[in-house]
């Protein structure tokens, strides 16, 4: 009985925020330095938001995000053969599943919670599709101390909106995205710098090879 009211409210959450901003997540609630400094974020629909940035987190995150099914089983291989070899645990999350555990459930590790989050990325696939899955994303992820969303991180940074976004300054919010409380977007040093440099690169294969083609179809 309990899974099958847990299978009811699933549908009915992806269903109802398909079509309506996420307000508020577990993850932002949680986060200490929300209470300490106030949540900062401004929900912007993706036409709003540069196409850059797309780009940039395309090249960044996921670059199959356009032909998978919300999971890159390549991607969750490699991850699982270098966490077999000890050390960091590293992840191989899509922007799907980074999206279905920012919107519907808690940061942090553990199979139990990853297996709810493939259940909400593949809801999430099926229901909202790639344009509405990009939109949540870069309305909800933490782009800053006490910041979420690409709006609220460009007025953090550059003191302008997300609408208009040089392809350097996309490369670098996308830089921050995994660690945005550590990594620095204004005036970024060492490996920020240098991975903001690679993303500015790959955004051209990006551009070139239509990868963010199911965003602007």
């Amino acid at each position: 009985m309990a899974i099958l009211g847990f299978v009811f409210l699933s549908f009915v959450l992806v269903i109802f925020y398909k079509w309506v901003p996420v307000p508020i997540t577990a993850t932002m609630i949680l986060d200490e330095e929300v209470w300490e400094h106030g949540l900062s974020k401004d929900w912007e629909s993706l036409d709003s938001i540069d196409r850059n940035l797309v780009s940039a987190v395309i090249a960044a995150e996921d670059g199959k995000f356009c032909s998978h099914n919300g999971f890159d089983a390549e991607a969750i291989a490699k991850a699982a053969a270098r966490n077999a070899q000890g050390g960091r645990i590293r992840g191989g999350s899509t922007i799907t599943q980074q999206t279905a555990k920012n919107v519907f459930l808690w940061q942090g590790g553990g199979y139990f919670r990853k297996g709810i989050e493939a259940w909400f990325a593949f809801l999430i696939e099926q229901i909202w599709g790639k344009q509405r899955i990009m939109e949540v994303y870069l309305n909800v992820a933490e782009t800053g101390i006490a910041t979420y969303g690409a709006e609220a991180g460009a007025q953090r940074y550059f003191g302008h909106s997300a609408a208009r976004l040089p392809q350097s300054e996309a490369a670098r919010m996308a830089a921050a995205l995994p660690l945005p409380k550590q990594r620095p977007v204004v005036n970024p040093t060492g490996f920020t710098r240098r991975y903001a440099n690679t993303i500015s690169a790959r955004m051209g294969v990006v551009r070139r090879d239509g990868l963010d083609s199911c965003v602007y179809d």
